[in-house]
């Protein structure tokens, strides 16, 4: 068994008395399944769902040739397979016809192998409305890698399943394949009972007089200030003179990223002469609201995207200008943002490795850290969990990227995080949720750092999706909005309009940011003076009164919910006063 990534892995335990153990260790399984190369494969996930011959005990029962591929079962040390051979296309594989219902929701898993070195292998789907790429692993030779995706297909009919590589000269090896459909209604069930173990607590508040005896029917109140989840919306210069912005902004959201007032272009527009004016009155606003600021970005490998003066430079000068770049924002700014974008796109540009090597990325993550030790040190990159087509982007693409960074020397201890821009415009959920699993085996924190919807009829019902998508998955620390508002219009997608009235993309926002725990809750205590309720992590207050013939108890109080085991309750006990 051999560790693909270079990361460690961590077993997340339910505390469950009996049960702890065993549930470990089956999670340890499925996240070390994800990101590492097995000399078996495991079984199929949900007895392969609805794949006809999912191990392939029964040789090549409901399986047969894609393209001009030639299959065989093969056998090695007792674990049967399909191999495709003699390729000359890329989708010259094994495939099964298969019917897709729709408005379910399909989990796609299966193990992939190539015969030599390693090769991308993407599963597809030929169906009636296209080709829909359903998730893409780099599969290896001599050990077997677990390809997880899915898809939501946008019409009912007969498809067929098949996997593909550009990389004809290598054999196609597939084992333990499953297909698992989930109506919406058991998708969202889910995602609930994800929320409820992840997001929430149980707690139990006990009133009691002076003497310590129970306040039977006492009113209590309790009211969250301070939603714990990082949950914001992206900023512009704009706000700093638009009251009306401020107002609107200030009343829902705790962090931020600047759209790109701390960009390299904006900071240094000409060869040393550093402006940060901008970036610092936002910062000061920031502060003033109590409201955290992810540091985006340090460099941006899109060459379209360097200060004009950056493109003609000689290796030695950029990389010059590249030490003096991070020194100068990194220093003025650390311990003032909770993360920092250090290299921005390099999945799908190399702006930096085309004149510095293929280590640039690496040599920046070093020199940021060596500044900046305490914050987390971010890639930033599109479509991993967008668009499955997009092969640069893809969760193991994602991963070999940061095991470069990982591996390069010094960076061992890095504090690494993964930034998922999320620029959607159909979103496949499936395939989000997927890979997010995948990335999120590595046990690195995830934030969704720049999302928005393409401006469509349901632009506002697929921001929905995607946001509860994203806050259910256990493995996503934060999320921020790319909708930082323009007179002229946002990047993509705005919540309100010029007049700060929220479109139907902001009543989402509102919606959800009330639904995840904004909201008052009202209440009395039982015969032995408890209350019991279940509530979001974050800051709150609580208020309880009595009145007992001529004497009104009350008190208020400030406390925290804060993730703890799965089974435990949090209990409080308040003394109220007459």
């Amino acid at each position: 068994m051999r560790n693909l990534h270079g990361f460690q892995l961590i077993c997340i335990q339910e505390y469950n008395h009996e049960s702890e153990n065993i549930f470990c260790l089956h999670f340890f399984i499925f996240i070390s399944s994800l990101i590492q190369c097995l000399e078996k494969p495991h079984k199929p996930q949900y007895g392969g769902g609805i794949i006809k011959n999912p191990e392939l005990s029964h040789g090549l029962k409901g399986w047969s040739a894609f393209g001009n591929a030639k299959i065989e079962q093969r056998e090695s040390g007792g674990n049967k397979f399909l191999v495709a051979h003699g390729r000359s296309q890329p989708y010259d594989s094994i495939s099964q016809k298969v019917y897709l219902e729709e408005n379910k929701f399909y989990t796609l898993s299966a193990w992939i192998q190539v015969s030599e070195g390693a090769a991308p292998v993407t599963a597809v789907f030929k169906t009636i409305t296209g080709f829909k790429h359903a998730g893409a692993v780099v599969a290896e030779s001599k050990c077997w890698s677990m390809l997880k995706g899915g898809l939501s297909p946008d019409a009912s009919g007969l498809a067929e399943l098949y996997f593909e590589s550009k990389n004809t000269s290598v054999d196609i090896w597939v084992d333990s394949i499953s297909l698992q459909p989930f109506t919406q209604e058991e998708w969202r069930s889910q995602r609930h009972q994800s929320i409820e173990k992840n997001h929430k607590t149980n707690v139990r508040i006990q009133a009691v007089d002076k003497q310590g005896k129970p306040l039977q029917n006492a009113n209590i109140s309790i009211e969250q200030k301070q939603l714990q989840f990082p949950f914001g919306c992206a900023i512009n210069k704009n706000i700093l003179t638009n009251t009306a912005y401020q107002n609107w902004f200030t009343s829902r959201f705790k962090v931020t990223a600047f759209e790109d007032e701390m960009k390299w272009y904006s900071t240094e527009a000409s060869p040393g002469r550093e402006d940060y004016s901008a970036s610092d009155a936002m910062l000061q606003f920031a502060k003033n609201h109590n409201i955290a600021v992810r540091g985006h970005n340090i460099f941006w490998d899109d060459p379209q995207y360097q200060p004009g003066w950056v493109n003609s430079l000689s290796p030695s000068d950029l990389s010059k200008a590249a030490d003096k770049r991070i020194n100068s924002v990194t220093s003025r700014y650390k311990g003032q943002v909770i993360a920092w974008d250090v290299v921005n796109e390099n999945l799908h540009f190399s702006f930096f490795e085309s004149k510095l090597g293929q280590n640039a990325s690496g040599v920046f993550f070093n020199r940021v850290h060596s500044l900046d030790g305490a914050t987390t040190l971010f890639m930033n990159d599109y479509n991993t969990i967008e668009d499955s087509r997009d092969g640069k982007a893809t969760p193991a693409m994602y991963l070999q990227k940061l095991r470069q960074i990982s591996e390069f020397p010094g960076n061992q201890n890095l504090r690494i995080g993964i930034g998922l821009e999320s620029h959607f415009s159909t979103p496949n959920i499936p395939y989000m949720r997927a890979s997010i699993d995948t990335l999120g085996a590595t046990g690195l924190p995830i934030w969704l750092t720049e999302v928005d919807v393409q401006s469509s009829p349901n632009q506002a019902q697929y921001l929905e999706q995607i946001l509860r998508e994203a806050h259910a998955h256990p493995k996503v620390q934060g999320i921020v909005v790319w909708a930082a508002w323009k007179p002229s219009g946002c990047y993509r997608m705005c919540l309100t309009d010029n007049n700060f009235k929220n479109l139907a993309t902001g009543d989402v926002v509102d919606k959800l940011l009330h639904e995840w725990g904004s909201k008052r809750l009202e209440g009395k205590t039982d015969a032995d003076g408890f209350f019991d309720t279940t509530l979001f992590h974050g800051d709150y207050e609580v208020k309880i009164n009595r009145q007992a013939a001529n004497t009104i108890f009350s008190m208020a109080q400030s406390f925290k919910v804060l993730p703890t085991n799965a089974s435990q309750t949090i209990s409080m006990l308040i003394k109220v006063s007459a």
